[in-house]
């Protein structure tokens, strides 16, 4: 019996989605982190060491996905509505999912140099995962409701900045004089690296609903 299995075994039947979340969470952390670190890395081998490392973390993910889905299917007591549940588990998915597209694109375009747009939104991106995870470890007793809020509200903040940036990386862009398809394939990572923050956005949505509903 696994370690996971282990510790589920132990625990009352609707704590187990907690646990499974804050699993989910701890690993978008970690992807987040190793992404930024990957698009800062100047070392062209390197980065491109880290970026398919990330395969890594999105299988993680689908396998915690499928977890929460498990224990959905077979448990009738849960901590909040199964279909919360079922959307917060597919919206951190989703926030796994464009990690691991922005990367392989970076490495199927062969990007060899991070620009300033790469840069900054790599930081941006970190800080809504980060924020996304001090709202998901504070579902488990829902007793700070001010720090899940304020977790909620950064991470608007932070797709709102990721929105303003793309808006300038991709006018930079035309206004530049660069071959089109070197501005295609930016355009596309550009884009994909911003539809992280509007899944961690969705994500929050999800949690904003259930403290409406349980707190």
């Amino acid at each position: 019996m696994g370690l996971n299995n282990i510790i589920k075994a132990f625990l009352p039947k609707d704590k187990v989605f907690y646990a499974l979340f804050e699993q989910v969470v701890a690993n978008l952390q970690e992807m987040g982190n190793t992404f930024r670190s990957a698009i800062e890395e100047k070392d062209y081998t390197k980065r491109m060491q880290l970026l398919k490392s990330l395969e890594d973390g999105e299988h993680k993910n689908d396998e915690l996905t499928h977890e929460i889905f498990i224990e959905l299917g077979q448990n009738f007591i849960t901590p909040f509505d199964r279909e919360d549940i079922h959307q917060l588990a597919m919206g951190l998915d989703d926030v796994a999912d464009y990690i691991l597209a922005s990367s392989k694109k970076i490495i199927l375009y062969n990007v060899e140099e991070m620009d300033e747009f790469m840069l900054q939104m790599a930081v941006i991106v970190q800080e809504g995962i980060n924020a996304l995870k001090i709202a998901v470890m504070e579902l488990r007793n829902m007793k700070r409701l001010r720090e899940i809020t304020k977790a909620c509200v950064d991470i608007n903040e932070v797709e709102n900045k990721a929105d303003d940036l793309l808006d300038k990386g991709i006018s930079r862009l035309f206004s530049e004089n660069i071959p089109v398809i070197d501005l295609i394939k930016l355009k596309d990572i550009y884009q994909d690296m911003e539809v992280i923050t509007d899944k961690c956005e969705n994500a929050a949505d999800v949690i904003e609903s259930i403290i409406i509903k349980y707190a």
